[in-house]
């Protein structure tokens, strides 16, 4: 079994000191629960014990529960539940302390090759924080990445662990179309296009793999609380990968692995 130790945490601030759960009325069908204001892979966890309590509720009327950076969004039907008795559920709830040592997870392996067309910001990128192109690939795959929650488009993942050094402002003039798989920085965060869509992110690479398809079961290959890892491929190595993907014989690297605080 491979264990992360200290590096997994290494771009991510460790939060212990946690806030008690702030109930917010969010229109006429939902509730935001505040749980901090800290973005951190410890309240993270949080955010995820919240919800699994509100699913264990098990409530007629509540329609989704929506994880966010530091909050839980539960939207229900008020013709079937009733506001009172919904609020007195939510503060019900009692949250354990969390003194995780470690933890078990999923991590996608990501291929991306980060050369020629498909790679148009790679340059900029790298020029913009003084170093090589073979220094950001490194950095971009050295460390694995907790995907906090899935949003904006479906499929698209909010990445916590971009390391400081490869924080890039996005572009003046977005695009107006960028291509699905494209993999890109913006600011302090790092993602994967899933679709085709306009965006402003430094696009430094591509990944064959369709991080959305409809027509697949399920439709997004990961969900929040896994972690991805980059791995660097040459432009015949994505060729190949793609041409695999069209005909169904790739199958996704998906692995457990044991994850160590320390």
């Amino acid at each position: 079994m491979q264990v992360w130790r200290t590096k997994i945490l290494l771009f991510h601030p460790l939060i212990n000191d946690f806030m008690k759960p702030i109930i917010q009325v969010n229109g006429d069908q939902s509730f935001i629960i505040k749980l901090g204001d800290v973005i951190s892979p410890q309240l993270h966890r949080r955010v995820k014990q919240y919800a699994q309590q509100v699913h264990k509720l098990d409530l007629e009327g509540i329609t989704q529960v929506i994880c966010t950076y530091t909050d839980v969004c539960v939207y229900y039907n008020p013709l079937s539940l009733a506001y009172a008795k919904l609020i007195d559920a939510l503060k019900s709830i009692d949250l354990e302390e969390d003194d995780l040592k470690s933890e078990r997870v999923n991590v996608l392996s990501i291929p991306v090759c980060y050369q020629g067309a498909i790679a148009p910001d790679i340059e900029y990128v790298a020029n913009y924080n003084q170093m090589s192109t073979a220094e950001l690939v490194h950095l971009h795959c050295e460390a694995p990445y907790l995907i906090y929650m899935l949003g904006f488009s479906p499929g698209f993942v909010y990445l916590g662990g971009l390391n400081p050094r490869l924080e890039t402002p996005r572009k003046e003039v977005p695009r107006q179309a960028i291509n699905a798989g494209a993999v890109g920085i913006a600011g302090n965060q790092t993602g994967i296009y899933p679709i085709v869509s306009p965006g402003g992110w430094q696009i430094i690479g591509q990944t064959p793999l369709q991080m959305f398809a409809p027509d697949r079961e399920p439709p997004v290959l990961v969900q929040s609380g896994d972690y991805i890892q980059f791995e660097a491929i040459s432009e015949q190595e994505y060729k190949l990968i793609e041409q695999e993907i069209e005909e169904g014989n790739y199958n996704p690297v998906i692995q457990t692995k044991e994850l160590t605080y320390e």
